[in-house]
């Protein structure tokens, strides 16, 4: 049961996330490395929807582990976008420049969560 309500609770954050990409897409165009091709918008829709695909994965219990594992890889993807963010803002106020540094270790606490979540529905499977 609470292997579950971690899988569910990783799941909804991830929805979340992918939903807010089309509810507010200008914070997250703005975080997009401008060396990428194509344009900012593509980015965040096209992760927005990896998100949302993510999310439901992991969220569905016959697809958790790959959810999880699906989720590994998103993050990992993702990461240059808060390197970005981190340069980005290196001149704003110190309350955001600390939030655009938190942002980089918990990208890892993310990934160590994710691949929690992807070995847990795995042996959930083998018993």
């Amino acid at each position: 049961m609470r292997r579950n309500l971690l899988a569910v609770a990783v799941g909804g954050m991830i929805t979340f996330a992918g939903i807010m990409h089309f509810a507010s897409p200008s914070f997250f165009n703005d975080i997009v490395p401008p060396w990428l091709p194509f344009s900012q918008s593509f980015w965040t829709y096209a992760s927005g929807v990896a998100e949302l695909i993510v999310g439901g994965l992991i969220l569905r219990p016959s697809t958790r582990k790959w959810g999880g594992y699906a989720l590994v890889a998103l993050l990992i993807a993702v990461y240059p976008a808060n390197l970005y963010m981190t340069w980005d803002w290196r001149h704003r106020s110190g309350s955001e420049q600390f939030i655009s540094w938190a942002r980089l270790p918990l990208q890892f606490v993310m990934i160590a969560i994710a691949l929690r979540v992807a070995r847990q529905a795995q042996q959930e499977q083998l018993n």
